[in-house]
């Protein structure tokens, strides 16, 4: 597979295969400037190289939104599709992750306008929210940048919208595709001759999906007003979302050779409606100085609705009733079954004793294999910043202030139900329907969760950009942030055992040196030394108990708390234009110390978060971008080890590797320095050609070509699959994708356009894990899979590899006009 691997990526390096998302644009990596959140790229000299991307580049690659067009042109930018849909990614950027996953370790900041969108409860990043028609322009910013804040432990992406100034006049983008998958977009601005100016975008997006169960739609609106003179630019914008998306995330390797677009169980829903104000200014005192300032406020409300198979009927036995099982089920009126219940040979999918054990509230827990898990979280966070820069000479200095007050109200339940054949989960009523701890069983555990949650933070920060000589360029930065964590439960309040109340309290100052020499206009060498860190939220703090463990993303339990997550990076590289072309090669090391590791023990099951001594991610970038005639190419190549450095014993019950009773039981494995850090790949490559043969005619083709990566549950890369007890590989194949486009402009404001993603069809994963498995091949349900050996109560069980598959080919087809 490496060998093919490599193969693919010398093809598509030709300039017959190699693609540009943007024809217009020169280079692929260009040392774009960026200062802080709430400056522009471009109005201060720093010396972070970083990536741009304009709106047109998004346009052109008829991407569906900013996260795809990321996966596919940007380097060093890869995607793990846990949740398995399309708006709901976790983007990672050199081994640090953006995820709408709650639970998922943050290691990247979001900010939009200056608006820092990582939410109050878990930090996480809901990509749906974003309006795509909205979006002027994203910067990909590396490394622990201290000048953004909070995560942004590997880098920060920093997005700017549109205004009636730079953005006047209609356009519109309307398409149609596989998977019955709609995409409108529409844009209106303009502006006033004394200064006021106006712009609103509308977005719209829907499809039924390539796997079962999976239908989405989402909608965004955004609004922004505003005035300006020479000296002194205001604005106020609001955006308002609305999605209802589901992702079934990953599927077991039998079931997937099987069915490729069959889900593992379902539902898995998630509904979000968020709202965003924001008000900027802008004013510039004479020549030096100026003042930069915002103040902002939003309200997120998610919804989940996840139908999960219930882990602990595994190796039970759910089948067969009792007396007094069989009198509850008469007393509720159920009639014509048999005295002696189901068996597995007449009943693949049974539910008669799960049904008695709820009305009886005995032992739903064991008897019923499936669980509907619902949360409701309702998240509202306000706060500004202000900074001021003052410019003499060769020196520009900017002091800045910030607070962000953010409150969380998490609720969380678990009911037990029971599979159907299609494997989705009926919930049951009756007195022992939700797992609270009540029900006569020594296995009991309760899910339930109602905790309120408030992250204050405090944040002051210092750049300073030295011009030491005509071609060298020094910036000094820094960064203190206090951040206060208090977390309220209302089942269990006052503390102690149980209780997840916790008043949490971290402070650190995280600085940064940089500097970019030039020696020639088309030479220029950078080098940074940084630092960033991350506070735990809510629900890691929430859930640090290994005696209390939880079940993500299901429940939390109490203390100890956990410590600040501290990154430091240590990046140079040189960058070569000339003749319309530009090189860069690029070396980097971030060492996270105290990372914060979720101890889990299968695909749905307890575990809690601890730290872990240290982490580290290293490697090396090469890009390539130009433009020789009508041809546009670019090429981006980055080679990522990312290791722990410190040993840990962590859960590792599907693992073959374990140290269990005997193969099939749970155990645990150890970590060693050097292993491999799993989902992150050793190679990723990308490559890109846009074609103009004619002025009204462009054709495009891009590859994302990716290393397999180590599945969760083989953090020893040691699991070997037996055929018995173990099923599947411990990590994936290597893959690479194709994408070709195509776009004709038979009039000066309107261009038709086709897209094909992953046009030779090619079935590849982005994300494995190991776990244990309630199917057989055939998508049965089987309880135990072996009749022994029984230690200590418990039979073992068969485990195997999921996977988060890549959608298959897909044609999209649709017109953008402009006026």
């Amino acid at each position: 597979m490496r060998a093919r691997l490599l193969a693919c990526a010398a093809i598509v390096a030709t300039p017959a295969a190699a693609q540009s998302i943007d024809p217009a644009q020169d280079g692929g990596v260009e040392v774009v400037v960026t200062a802080t959140p709430l400056l522009d790229p471009g109005e201060d000299v720093v010396a972070f190289p970083a990536q741009h991307v304009s709106d047109e580049q998004i346009a052109r690659a008829h991407a569906l939104d900013l996260s795809d067009y990321l996966r596919r042109a940007a380097g060093g930018v890869f995607v793990n599709e846990v949740q398995g849909n399309p708006l709901q990614p976790d983007i990672n950027y050199r081994g640090f992750t953006a995820s709408p996953l709650l639970g998922t370790p943050q290691g990247l900041s979001v900010y939009v306008d200056g608006v820092r969108v990582n939410q109050p409860f878990g930090d996480v990043v809901s990509w749906d929210l974003i309006p795509t028609s909205a979006i002027r322009s994203t910067t990909l910013v590396p490394g622990s940048n201290p000048l953004f804040g909070r995560n942004s432990l590997g880098g920060a992406i920093s997005v700017r919208t549109k205004d009636g100034r730079f953005d006047p006049g209609l356009t519109a983008d309307i398409s149609y595709g596989s998977f019955d998958r709609k995409i409108a977009r529409a844009t209106v601005g303009g502006q006033s001759a004394g200064g006021f100016h106006w712009f609103g975008s509308a977005d719209y997006f829907s499809e039924t999906g390539w796997r079962d169960q999976s239908p989405s739609r989402a909608g965004q609106l955004f609004g922004k007003v505003g005035w300006g003179d020479t000296r002194t630019d205001v604005a106020l914008s609001g955006s308002f979302a609305d999605t209802d998306l589901n992702g079934n995330g990953l599927q077991e390797l039998r079931l997937l050779e099987r069915d490729r677009t069959s889900v593992y169980t379902y539902p898995d829903n998630t509904r979000n409606r968020a709202w965003l104000a924001n008000a900027t200014l802008r004013h510039r005192f004479g020549d030096r100085v100026t003042l930069d300032a915002n103040a902002f406020y939003r309200d997120i409300r998610t919804a989940t609705f996840n139908g999960d198979i219930n882990d602990d009927a595994l190796g039970g036995n759910p089948y067969g009733l009792n007396a007094e099982e069989r009198a509850a089920l008469t007393a509720a009126g159920f009639a014509g079954f048999p005295n002696h219940g189901e068996t597995a040979g007449t009943a693949l999918f049974p539910s008669l004793r799960c049904i008695a054990t709820v009305l009886l509230d005995s032992e739903p827990n064991e008897r019923c294999n499936g669980l509907a898990n619902r949360s409701a979280i309702r998240q509202h966070e306000w706060g500004g910043n202000a900074e001021v820069t003052w410019r003499a000479g060769v020196n520009a200095l900017t002091l800045g202030l910030g607070y962000v007050d953010g409150h969380a109200d998490f609720r969380q339940s678990s009911q037990f139900g029971y599979l159907t054949p299609d494997r989705g989960i009926v919930a049951v009523d009756g007195p022992g329907a939700f797992a609270d701890g009540t029900q006569d069983s020594d296995d009991a555990f309760d899910a339930r969760v109602d905790l309120d949650g408030r992250t204050r933070v405090f944040s002051a920060y210092a750049l300073d950009g030295l011009d030491l000589t005509r071609r060298l360029h020094l910036d000094l930065s820094g960064r203190f942030d206090r951040t206060v964590v208090r977390n309220r439960d209302a089942i269990t309040p006052g503390g102690g055992p149980g209780s997840l109340d916790g008043d949490h309290r971290f402070h650190r100052f995280n600085p940064a040196v940089a500097v970019r020499w030039s020696p020639g206009d088309a030479l220029a060498f950078d080098a940074a030394i940084a630092q960033a860190s991350r506070a735990p939220s809510a629900i890691e703090l929430g859930c640090a108990d290994p005696d209390s463990p939880c079940r993500l993303p299901n429940a939390l339990a109490g203390d100890p708390p956990l410590n600040q997550v501290v990154a430091r990076t240590v990046e140079a590289g040189v960058t070569l234009a000339a003749r319309g072309w530009r090189v860069r090669a690029g070396a980097f090391r971030t060492v996270n110390r105290d990372d914060i590791l979720f101890v889990a023990d299968d695909q749905a099951g307890f575990g809690y978060f601890r730290n872990f001594g240290r982490t580290r991610r290293q490697g090396v970038d090469l890009d390539l971008s130009g433009r020789a005639g009508p041809v546009t190419l670019t090429a981006h190549y980055t080679y990522l080890n990312a290791t722990y450095r410190s040993g840990e014993t962590v859960d590792g019950s599907a693992n073959s590797s374990n140290e269990g009773a005997g193969p099939g039981f749970e155990g645990e494995i150890d970590i060693r320095t050097g292993d491999r850090i799993p989902l992150i790949p050793a190679h990723l490559f990308k490559a890109g050609a846009a074609v103009d043969p004619v002025r009204w005619l462009t054709l495009t083709a891009d590859l994302v070509a990716s290393a397999g990566v180590i599945a969760r549950g083989n953090e020893n890369g040691e699991h070997q699959a037996d055929g018995v007890y173990y099923l599947g590989p411990g990590r994936t194949d290597a893959y690479a994708v194709v994408n070709l486009g195509a776009e004709v402009r038979p009039a000066p404001h309107l261009a038709l356009y086709v897209q094909v993603d992953n046009a030779l069809d090619r079935d590849y994963a982005t994300a494995a894990q190991l776990g244990a498995t309630g199917f057989d091949a055939n998508g049965g349900f089987v309880a135990r899979p072996f009749s022994g050996p029984v230690i200590d109560g418990e039979r073992p069980l068969v485990n195997s590899t999921f996977f988060a598959p890549g959608a298959p080919r897909s044609i999209r087809g649709g017109l953008r006009f402009a006026f």
